[in-house]
């Protein structure tokens, strides 16, 4: 059996981790609120956005870098990256930000199990998720 490139599991584990940080923060009836704006949508209409951009791999699936975002928020306004540093700070306690962004500059390297691991752990997650709201 071919194993899959690695690319696509980048590609896999950013699916699985995107729909997990909008699951959990759904409300009833799949509602969930922006981070940086607090405009309410369905999970589906939202992106999971950055902190610290994803092209570090160091914080791209840290559970704190990345919280639901609007997708005005996240693409028509860059993430909103300052107002996102200062509610992380706010809301997750004081140097938050400061600890991501020094995190985010760090050299990680992910081999082919570190993927698979995260993909089993977040398809894992996200089924929970489902099942606990129905």
């Amino acid at each position: 059996m071919k194993q899959k490139p690695l690319p696509k599991l980048k590609k896999e584990l950013d699916k699985w981790f995107s729909l997990y940080i909008r699951l959990k923060n759904t409300l009833p009836g799949g509602l969930t609120v922006c981070w940086t704006c607090s405009a309410v949508k369905h999970y589906k209409e939202m992106h999971a956005g950055h902190f610290q951009s994803r092209r570090h791999l160091a914080t791209r699936w840290d559970e704190l870098n990345v919280q639901v975002q609007c997708p005005r928020c996240n693409l028509f306004n860059q993430g909103e990256q300052y107002t996102f540093g200062r509610l992380l700070d706010a809301r997750l306690g004081k140097g938050t930000s400061d600890k991501l962004y020094k995190l985010s500059r760090t050299t990680v390297k992910f081999m082919r199990h570190d993927y698979l691991g995260k993909i089993h752990d977040y398809k894992y997650k996200v089924k929970k998720l489902i099942e606990d709201c129905e």
